[in-house]
């Protein structure tokens, strides 16, 4: 297999968004996403909530949206979008995110994917696990065909994966809101989604985001790590790899990325990766995955000593149980206690200033319904 080039730039508020340029090009994204086709902007949303690295931080979307604009794509082929969980919802977690400002700015509107159709597409590619978990076909948005990809995720710990990026973003666009049934199989779903990714588009690219980091019980109740690094690259297994080196795990004891590799799906020894642009082969964030209260109990119930009250659970009209337990522990309990002193010390760091005085204010809900653009496809 070609050896992967994978962008890397050490960056700070002052430069961040002129450095998204920089680092695209870098990598050499005009020669991978063919501005005749439209390609989809796939954000990445964690929590409907702010909280520090868990999803596109605004920067992030601000300094690829000006990169493609400045270097001739067209707003009416750039297609932003993101989808929804049974615990989030993809309109306010843009306002939250400060996400729809910045699109408006750059004349862009933004597509919540439960607001669009889904189609069943048949895969070619032997799919690992998906066939079985949804075997009355698998659902995807009727847009996703035929349109390039870019994926913006975020250096984070994952409690089911391990770490999420590039790949496990495909995870909330290709899948409807009960994707949560692919957790038991979390490593075998992201391989599939290679699979399924590499049939849809005619090219994938990924600006991920480590100016913060998420360490710990990602991927919402994490400790936020400066970082100060940007990535960028085609080879989704690739970039994901840097990702889980500069977080200090060996990426090919991960099983998905160990998965991908060994399939030829991309590359995830990083002595076969092409690095450029910053050297940062010695950074080494030392993180540790652990799991939120929510995830170890789903682990539970799925894998765990609780696997018999699996189906009455959380495959039965008694679901409903799981989303609101979750929304009770991340969002009234978590949320205004440990999360709010996260957040208080993020806000008296360089990126939390940067947060406030360019994107502060979010709007209301009311206010972003009434003057962003109908959702638009190409």
């Amino acid at each position: 297999m070609k050896r992967p080039r994978i962008a890397a730039l050490k960056t700070s508020p002052e430069r961040v968004l002129d450095d998204y340029g920089r680092l695209m090009r870098l990598a050499d994204y005009r020669r991978v996403l063919d501005q005749s086709i439209p390609t989809l902007l796939k954000l990445n949303l964690s929590w409907t909530k702010y909280f520090p690295s868990c999803s596109s931080q605004p920067w992030q979307v601000e300094g690829v949206v000006r990169a493609m604009r400045e270097d001739g794509y067209r707003p009416e082929r750039l297609i932003p979008v993101e989808n929804k969980t049974v615990v989030t919802d993809p309109w306010q977690g843009a306002a939250n995110n400060r996400w729809l400002p910045v699109l408006e700015r750059h004349g862009l509107g933004f597509t919540a994917l439960p607001e669009v159709e889904w189609t069943v597409f048949k895969f070619r590619a032997p799919l690992l696990k998906l066939n079985d978990i949804f075997p009355e076909g698998i659902e995807i948005p009727a847009l996703y065909p035929g349109k390039n990809i870019l994926h913006l995720p975020t250096v984070k710990t994952h409690g089911h994966a391990v770490t999420t990026g590039s790949i496990k973003n495909a995870f909330g666009g290709l899948l409807k809101e009960v994707r949560h049934y692919a957790h038991k199989y979390m490593h075998e779903v992201l391989v599939d989604l290679v699979l399924m990714q590499k049939e849809l588009h005619p090219a994938m690219f990924t600006v991920m985001d480590g100016t913060v980091c998420g360490n710990g019980a990602g991927p919402r109740t994490m400790i936020p790590v400066i970082g100060n690094v940007i990535l960028a690259g085609a080879d989704s297994v690739a970039i994901d790899a840097v990702a889980a080196r500069l977080m200090g795990f060996d990426p090919l004891t991960i099983p998905y990325l160990r998965m991908c590799h060994d399939r030829g799906l991309g590359v995830a020894d990083p002595r076969d990766i092409d690095l450029v642009g910053d050297d940062i082969c010695g950074l080494d964030l030392h993180f540790q995955v652990s799991r939120s209260l929510v995830i170890w109990g789903d682990q539970m119930l799925r894998k765990g000593p609780l696997r018999f009250l699996e189906k009455i659970a959380l495959h039965s009209p008694l679901v409903v149980w799981a989303p609101a337990a979750s929304n009770f522990y991340h969002d009234w309990l978590w949320y205004p206690t440990i999360g709010r002193r996260r957040i208080a010390a993020f806000r008296a760091t360089e990126w939390g200033r940067l947060f406030e005085e360019r994107y502060g204010g979010p709007p209301t809900i009311a206010a972003v319904r009434g003057r962003t653009a109908q959702p638009r496809h190409a």
